[in-house]
């Protein structure tokens, strides 16, 4: 392999995280109202740990029947409504269950039709998790909850993605810290038998949705120092998830990332260094696309975000602040941007920073801070997860307590770019607030990301928040414009075909 840039040695052991040596390029000058950062991080010191995904609580089968049910939420927030997603058959909240840690899936034929995926603990009382599922086909107005795809097997790490072809994918973490790959031809309403993908912990997963050679082609990474095959953390399946190949290694390893695919079906991946949580890197491949050849990346780049990322802190005791997310413009193959929750220089505790490239991931820009608020609030900014739409636009959410100081209540907030991330819409605030350090199962925490997928009209976002005074599962439909910011009537048509241009394909 060919390295762009000079990268640390594994380290077998736990390390202290310190500033990033590597400073990559300038970049693109940030435009007015997104103020460039300081290219410096003299950071406190982090000390990097983790806790194994493995049961340590048996399973104890809790029939839906017997828990004791409240009304299911429907939040209604200045305009933008949100959905509670776990609820059973009669749309009622399921009360002492939780659900967290979530992520969606939408057909890009028929965007009615969602599904989406979380960590189910059927008890608070215990710490035993399944894969929990749900589906929609009337835009997320209403949700059926049928269950967990394996009744009382331990699950975890729910990551959910869809093929060109409208093709549901949901990949899940167990107890070995190895992952299995579910496969839905009925838009999550039913899943087959699954398929071992190696994996480990914090997976995550990108399909080729291009028209080029690696089309449904789904690439995997993970975490290498908690899972299979150490020191590889990256597989390929070329045949839409029937198999995946024999991990290869992505440079000296990397961590908490995410993976995207360009338009020109390059595929990159972006995570911390392992010894170091605040040096990142971005891997790309332009050979990947190509079944024939074997699996391997072209180059490793240095990032540079402004701080390290966080875990087991504030808002959430047991877990991460918030995954390293990638993604690749759909309309500009030489662009590519990273979002990140950081921990900056100074007292304010928490971030949102993002960083473009606008030759390939070749270099990268100086950190942008995406929230708008004072910067000697001591609000943290957690969760910062990013999406693009078809047409370039860029969104960004995250949960934010600025409203609550020196506390850890959270809201919601929302930005978006229209220019490549060079500037940010102020943020808008999507939801009232809700206490983070409600309704913990065993495992005090309420996972460690959101998920988000964007279209030109809307972006469709999962999320988990405690309306209820428990963790539950939230479906928001942030519109675009200001239209039908209720979503859709069940069945109702000439709404979407008014908003789209587009006749409901089925």
């Amino acid at each position: 392999m060919i390295f762009t840039s000079v990268l640390q040695s594994p380290l077998l052991i736990l390390l202290l995280a310190l500033p990033s040596a590597a400073e990559p390029s300038a970049g693109p000058a940030p435009g007015a109202g997104a103020p460039s950062l300081p290219t410096s991080n003299p950071q406190v010191r982090q000390v990097e740990s983790d806790a194994e995904e493995r049961p340590d609580d048996p399973y104890v089968a809790v029939p839906r029947s017997s828990m004791e049910v409240s009304s299911g939420r429907r939040i209604d927030f200045r305009g933008r409504v949100s959905v509670q997603v776990n609820v059973d058959d009669m749309g009622n909240n399921i009360v002492g269950d939780a659900a967290n840690e979530p992520s969606i899936a939408v057909d890009p034929a028929n965007p009615l039709r969602m599904t989406a995926g979380w960590r189910q603990f059927d008890t608070i009382a215990s710490n035993f998790r399944q894969a929990g599922y749900a589906y929609t086909t009337d835009g997320g107005q209403s949700w059926t909850f049928p269950g967990v795809i394996e009744p009382g097997v331990f699950r975890s790490d729910p990551v959910l993605d869809f093929d060109a072809d409208g093709q549901f994918y949901y990949n899940s973490l167990t107890g070995d810290l190895s992952c299995d790959v579910f496969r839905s031809a009925d838009a999550g309403t039913s899943w087959d038998s699954g398929v071992d993908s190696f994996g480990g912990d914090k997976q995550w997963m990108s399909i080729d949705r291009t028209s080029g050679i690696g089309r449904g082609n789904i690439y995997q990474v993970w975490y290498n120092g908690a899972g299979c095959c150490f020191p590889n953390s990256f597989t390929r399946s070329s045949d839409g998830g029937a198999s995946f190949e024999s991990p290869i290694e992505i440079g000296d390893g990397i961590r908490r990332g995410t993976t995207s695919v360009g338009p020109d079906g390059a595929v990159y991946a972006v995570g911390h260094l392992p010894s170091d949580l605040s040096s990142y890197v971005v891997a790309k491949s332009t050979t990947l696309a190509d079944p024939k050849e074997p699996a391997a990346f072209d180059s490793v780049t240095a990032v540079n975000l402004g701080g390290p990322i966080a875990r087991a802190v504030g808002p959430n005791p047991a877990g991460m602040l918030g995954q390293i997310w990638i993604v690749a413009d759909p309309v500009d193959a030489d662009r590519v941007y990273i979002l990140a929750s950081i921990d900056p220089p100074g007292t304010d505790p928490l971030d949102i920073h993002f960083s473009r490239s606008t030759d390939g991931g070749a270099t990268w820009s100086a950190p942008i801070r995406v929230n708008d608020d004072p910067t000697d609030n001591d609000a943290w900014q957690w969760f910062g997860t990013l999406s693009v739409a078809p047409d370039g636009r860029l969104d960004a959410v995250w949960n934010d307590t600025r409203d609550d100081p020196k506390g850890f209540d959270s809201v919601l907030y929302y930005a978006s770019s229209t220019d490549g991330g060079l500037t940010w819409s102020a943020g808008e605030l999507l939801t009232p607030a809700w206490d983070p350090l409600l309704g913990f199962p065993q495992q005090n925490k309420i996972g460690d990301y959101y998920d988000m997928e964007s279209h030109n009209d809307a972006a469709h976002l999962i999320y988990a928040a405690t309306f209820n005074g428990e963790q539950d599962v939230y479906y928001l439909r942030i519109d675009q414009g200001g239209l039908f910011a209720d979503g859709f009537e069940a069945g109702d048509t000439s709404a979407w075909s008014s908003r789209t241009g587009m006749a409901l394909p089925r």
